[in-house]
């Protein structure tokens, strides 16, 4: 069932299932057109390369309606076999030779067609997609190469779904009922009950382009689609708890070295206090939007209802990048972000904590501004006072906590981790100290990655590779550098690391980082399991993948809480003044993951779920957490 994959297509069979369900979802209507469109119709004004190539036929030109048939086909000459390209120079008549092209192209793209209609642009006729009423050369892009060429090994209609703006328009259903009939609004609707698919319709309806945080909706109103079928309050309870208490965006203008003012996003997302205070990460990424901040706020709610502790949930950060920043803008941005932040946060309002681009030095930059402006010290910002007080595992818990949730799974099906291939993603914080902590287990993890690719070494690493690992980091060098000191490594341009051989596999980088190519690869590559160290990091069709292989996964809300746990045993030493040596953190944490397995564990088995099912954990988990939150939301009343 899962064939490899590769540069150069997808598993055929798989191929025609997907363009089969795809076909059956969504039925899509073409106006005004005849039975033919010709995707070519014009260049796409965000391609200057397509632009400047000449077309077959001499000057392009608007086609009447009787002429129809025989001129909106214009193929580029470059996308013709070399014979053809021969016998085109030797003056053979164009229109003859175009209209043999046409025919050998209008069955491969016969199943395209359905999905777009013909519009004016600015006095132009332009070919639209039908889904998401966009037009142009990039929203045809071919992943897998050789764009827009006859010879490409994917279909047309599965090119067209793979182009990031179908997809999300397809996912966000934003295009306009008279072009589109669906019986379906999402994906998994097949699988819900009216109630439960009630619940997504309205948070599509409110939040239709906020694309991160409508898939996490998704994903756990699947999960709960039991626990709502058994009790219809629940879905009152669900649309509540989608509605953030309190949404903050706001300017962030800063000063660089240079004198010159900059202008960031800044936001702050406080998703649900019915357990307690908000406790959550800043980020600073250029990619931050308020999509992003409530999906992070919305699984970070989760996170720290299914963990011993009673915290509410919450996120935030801004589309600041301190990449190639000195410490002085850093500075000065952190303490612009925090002079409208510091109203907003305290022991008993919100909790901050490090995320993507804030370690310990954008903490303490935070932590500086806010003791100024609110006037005390007590501030309970997670990160810099690991240098001021006694000594913990503060900072490592979040990686270290990813493990151990592997080690506790691994048990159950009476294995160790001692001697397994293991996969990492990231070099971050998080993904540095996993591979820390497999060390130490025994295991041999062979891979990080960065944004330009992935470095594997099949000898795996030990402490001194991994010394040399985080020395390229500060340096903020290549992962590509640690090749040239240990010659049996590779380093792989523009590719992610999940077609390595492997037993578990650790994503640690960023939401989406395993679509269902890569789930194929790592199920063909031997994947038995899956722990998430990153919040959503793989998409639904990668999850459906490992379901149907019998591949288990770790949910990044239940195998992430060593951080939500770190956090408070922190604060537990400090407010009793004890002092704990690391070996006692360390034993800490491990209890604190350990309820929290069982507890996902019992809510699965409570709904139906078998404890060897790929399912138990990512629903269990889902499952707990929502319920220890709409206990607390039921006793509070409507508020």
């Amino acid at each position: 069932m899962f064939g490899p994959t590769g540069g150069l297509g997808m598993n055929p069979s798989m191929d025609d299932i997907n363009l089969l369900q795809q076909a059956q979802r969504h039925q899509l209507v073409v106006t005004n057109l005849g039975e033919e469109i010709d995707l070519e119709i014009g260049t796409g004004e965000d391609e200057a390369a397509f632009a400047s190539n000449s077309l077959i036929g001499g000057t392009p030109r608007e086609p009447s309606t009787g002429e129809h048939d025989e001129t909106k086909h214009m193929v580029l000459v470059s996308d013709l076999p070399g014979e053809d390209n021969q016998d085109m120079s030797k003056g053979q008549p164009s229109a003859k030779r175009k209209k043999k092209v046409v025919k050998r192209w209008r069955e491969e793209w016969a199943d395209t067609y359905k999905w777009a209609y013909v519009d004016m642009k600015e006095g132009t006729a332009r070919i639209f997609c039908s889904v998401c009423r966009e037009y142009g050369r990039k929203h045809r892009r071919n992943p897998y190469g050789n764009e827009g060429s006859r010879n490409m090994q994917m279909s047309a209609l599965e090119e067209h779904n793979n182009s990031l703006l179908h997809k999300e328009a397809l996912r966000l259903q934003t295009a306009s009922k008279d072009k589109i009939v669906v019986d379906k609004p999402i994906y998994v609707k097949t699988l819900m009950s009216k109630s439960a698919g009630s619940i997504v319709e309205g948070a599509l309806k409110r939040d239709p382009n906020e694309i991160e945080f409508i898939q996490s909706v998704q994903e756990s109103v699947h999960a709960l689609e039991r626990v709502i079928a058994k009790n219809s309050h629940y879905v009152n309870i669900m649309e509540r708890l989608l509605e953030p208490e309190r949404m903050i965006v706001f300017r962030v203008p800063w000063i660089d070295d240079r004198g010159e003012t900059h202008v960031n996003r800044g936001f702050r997302v406080q998703f649900n206090q019915a357990l307690g205070p908000c406790r959550g990460g800043i980020r600073f990424h250029p990619s931050m939007n308020l999509s992003i901040a409530k999906f992070l706020g919305f699984q970070q709610t989760l996170k720290n209802a299914l963990s011993p502790y009673k915290l509410g949930g919450a996120s935030g950060g801004s589309d600041f990048d301190p990449k190639g920043r000195s410490d002085n803008e850093i500075m000065r941005f952190c303490q612009s972000f925090m002079n409208e932040m510091y109203r907003y946060m305290g022991p008993d309002k919100d909790l901050p904590s490090e995320e993507v681009g804030v370690g310990t030095r954008e903490m303490g930059y935070l932590f500086g501004q806010y003791r100024r402006l609110a006037g005390q010290f007590q501030g309970s910002f997670t990160g810099p006072r690991i240098y001021w007080a006694a000594s913990s595992l503060r900072t490592e818990a979040s990686g270290y906590g990813v493990v151990y949730f592997a080690r506790l799974m691994l048990a159950d099906m009476n294995k160790e981790i001692k001697g397994l291939r293991c996969v990492v993603s990231g070099c971050g914080k998080i993904a540095m100290h996993v591979v820390e902590k497999l060390i130490a287990c025994g295991a041999l993890p062979v891979t990080v990655s960065d944004s330009k690719g992935y470095l594997v070494d099949d000898d795996g690493f030990d402490y001194m590779k991994l010394a040399f690992l985080r020395e390229i980091k500060s340096q903020q060098r290549s992962l590509r550098d640690y090749s040239k000191t240990y010659a049996r490594a590779k380093y792989f341009d523009e590719v992610k690391p999940w077609n390595e051989r492997c037993d578990v596999a650790f994503p640690c980088a960023s939401q989406n980082e395993v679509d269902q190519a890569d789930a194929i690869n790592l199920v063909n590559a031997g994947c038995r399991l899956l722990v998430e160290g990153s919040n959503m990091p793989c998409t639904a069709e990668a999850v459906d993948v490992f379901r149907k292989a019998n591949v288990l996964i770790a949910p990044a809300i239940a195998a992430g809480a060593g951080g939500v746990a770190a956090g408070e045993i922190e604060e537990l030493r400090e407010s009793n003044s004890m002092q704990w040596s690391a070996e006692d953190f360390e034993s800490r944490l491990q209890e604190a993951l350990k309820q929290t397995y069982e507890k996902a564990l019992k809510a699965a088995n409570d709904f139906g779920y078998q404890k060897e099912s790929p399912e138990a954990l990512l629903h269990g988990a889902t499952i707990a957490a929502f319920l220890n939150i709409a206990q607390a939301m039921t006793d509070q009343g409507c508020v």
